[in-house]
């Protein structure tokens, strides 16, 4: 059996649904015999492809193409002017991607990749596969039928991948095997416990430090600490109680030292989960809330990464599943309804499970869970039967993840504080749930009177500082402005002991019962504020439901045109942030239009025109689903 060749599958993730991506893989392959290798890219020797004898990738896109944190050295490597078009001839190979068709620049990474690949002299297996996010199953929607193409084309190529072909399937009992995660339980009496809680292990920080990188995979060790601790001093809300979304904008002061940071960053936060829902949670996989543990990955799986020493602290199991496992907003993937169904005991839930987790249920899973958005508490009690171990439920449970906020405050405005502008997230599902997000919620709930600490990171955007002799042509619709909201407190800063460049604004909301920051907008678009009309810049607002006919951002630009033109040839850079859907496209539709008319060559010239802007590194995006 060693003889026979292993499939290798790196992945690369930004989120976790690559690696989620990978594991299905993975265990399809398993499934049909086949020797495999899972491992983040960041943990794979790129001088060793050349060697493989097939590699399967699955990397996703981020942001307006970028590619994951993790696969930057790798991909540096792959871009080596030495390597030769030889280099990977006599390697087969597969990409498949994870990416949303509402970015203009979808599933970018994969693309690139497998040009890279190609370029290499590497043989594909089969067509690059493209998960979409839009997609009504999600990035499962490709991944299921490019497996079964994929198996097909590598057991033709390679038939000795399958010793007994790819239509071959060893029974799913035969594979679940023991779960990659290990839980040991501590026995601590009371005193000993006292004693934890006075070293520190009672505080939020050291909390978070030695839980978080307990929980295998999908956690990043090397940052579980929190940059610092933020308490809010404002709650105070932009819209008017009857206009039908509640935006907010919080004030945040740092608790210790201030911590450095740019307009245009990113400030993520981990919430805080429902008590309730994980009490609920606790209870119904009987669990003892109160017991210490520790969470190690099972030495065979070496690609969980998970540091296991002697230096590891038992933590009660309670705070375990409150800083790790989201068990009270997100949604369970498919292989959490696969491993339910060995443990369910009552005939008709075992196969309602099992129909779930097959390809041909994924529709009516997509339909129950997906569009639904049932938690995992909530799925948990309608299949009553189901007992599935601790270890199995930190396996397969998502992960509590931080949520990420454009920041909307310059610190040279505001030394020792860090503002944000959120929407807080509510909807009604098809069957008349309601459903709220988990952090926007929980941060509106807050009492700025309340000594609450909240852990925050502090990470580079999609939105570079702009120098301030850049001038700015900056469009962003409703929450949206929030980084705007900083770059203008900053040239503001800027402009009362230098000159600055013209800042040109287009906001646009559906009427003045959600003009966010109306005022400040205002004041800074009159009195040679760095928004007025004498300084070169300009303050355009569209409201979408003021008038019988609908008016965006984009109808003000075209009344703009020969402005917007005018700063792009004095070297303007465009900023644009907000929704992911249908805006960015749109805007950018937009802005080749005026290019081609002002400039008066064909919109097919206007569009490489733009690229080079873009090239240029003067022109930025930031959406967000």
């Amino acid at each position: 059996m060693e003889d026979r060749p292993m499939l290798v599958i790196p992945y690369a993730t930004q989120t976790g649904n690559a690696l989620d991506a990978a594991e299905r893989l993975g265990r399809e392959a398993e499934r049909r015999g086949c020797r495999t290798k899972l491992l983040s890219v960041d943990d794979y020797d790129p001088r060793s492809l050349h060697q493989e004898v097939a590699v399967i990738f699955v990397v996703s896109t981020t942001g307006q193409g970028d590619i994951p944190d993790s696969m930057k050295v790798f991909w540096r490597y792959l871009l080596q002017r030495n390597l030769s078009k030889h280099w990977l001839e006599g390697v087969h190979y597969a990409v498949f991607g994870l990416g949303d068709s509402g970015y203009q620049k979808y599933n970018f990474v994969a693309k690139k990749l497998d040009k890279r690949l190609l370029d290499l002299g590497g043989t594909a297996i089969v067509e690059r596969g493209l998960g979409d996010d839009q997609h009504p199953s999600g990035y499962e929607g490709a991944l299921d039928p490019w497996m079964l193409l994929l198996w097909g084309s590598l057991s033709q190529i390679k038939p000795n991948f399958f010793p007994r072909g790819p239509e071959f399937l060893i029974p799913d009992w035969k594979l679940i095997g023991q779960p990659k995660v290990q839980i040991t339980y501590h026995k601590i009496d009371k005193k000993e416990s006292q004693l934890s809680a006075s070293s520190g292990l009672g505080c939020p920080d050291m909390q978070i430090e030695r839980t978080r990188p307990m929980y295998p995979g999908k956690s990043s060790p090397d940052r579980s600490r929190p940059d610092c601790f933020l308490k809010m001093v404002k709650n105070l809300p932009l819209t008017r109680a009857d206009c039908g979304r509640d935006v907010r904008h919080f004030e945040f002061e740092f608790v210790s030292s201030a911590i450095k940071y740019d307009v245009g960053d990113v400030l993520e936060i981990l919430p805080s989960q429902d008590s309730a829902a994980v009490d609920a949670f606790i209870q119904r996989c009987n669990l003892d809330p109160d017991s210490f543990i520790t969470v190690s990955a099972r030495e065979v799986d070496s690609h969980l990464r998970t540091p296991v020493d002697a230096s590891t602290v038992p933590i009660k199991l309670k705070t375990f599943v409150e800083l790790t496992m989201d068990v009270s907003s997100a949604t369970p993937r498919r292989y959490f309804f696969e491993v339910m169904s060995f443990y369910a005991t009552a005939e008709h839930e075992k196969e309602r499970l099992e129909y779930f987790a097959s390809a041909e249920g994924r529709d009516d899973l997509y339909q129950y869970n997906q569009k639904e958005q049932r938690t995992i508490v909530e799925v948990l009690e309608d299949f009553p039967s189901v007992q599935m171990p601790f270890e199995w439920l930190v396996q397969v449970v998502p992960p509590l993840k931080r949520r990420a906020f454009s920041i909307s405050s310059s610190q040279s405005a505001h030394p020792n504080q860090v503002h944000l502008t959120v929407s807080v997230v509510t909807w009604t599902t098809p069957f008349k749930r309601k459903r709220k997000g988990l952090c926007s919620t929980w941060l509106a709930a807050l009492d700025p009177q309340d000594a609450i600490y909240i852990p925050a990171w502090f990470q580079k955007g999609s939105l570079p500082p702009p120098p301030q002799s850049l001038p700015l042509i900056l469009i962003g619709p409703g929450t949206g402005c929030a980084p705007f909201h900083g770059f203008v407190e900053e040239r503001a800063i800027q402009s009362e002991s230098n000159s600055t460049a013209p800042i040109i604004f287009f906001f646009g909301c559906r009427n003045e019962n959600d003009f966010l920051y109306r005022d400040f907008w205002l004041s800074h678009s009159q009195n040679d504020g760095v928004l007025s009309e004498t300084k070169g810049g300009g303050f355009y607002v569209a409201f979408s439901r003021e008038q019988p006919q609908k008016i965006y951002v984009q109808h003000k630009m075209r009344e703009n045109s020969q402005r917007i033109w005018n700063l792009l040839a004095d070297g303007a850079a465009i900023y644009v942030a907000g929704s992911s859907t249908k805006m960015p496209a749109d805007v950018l539709s937009t802005l080749e239009e005026i290019i081609s008319k002002e400039s008066g060559i064909s919109r097919e010239s206007a569009v490489r025109w733009f690229r080079a802007l873009e090239k240029s590194g003067r022109y930025h995006v930031e959406a967000w689903s």
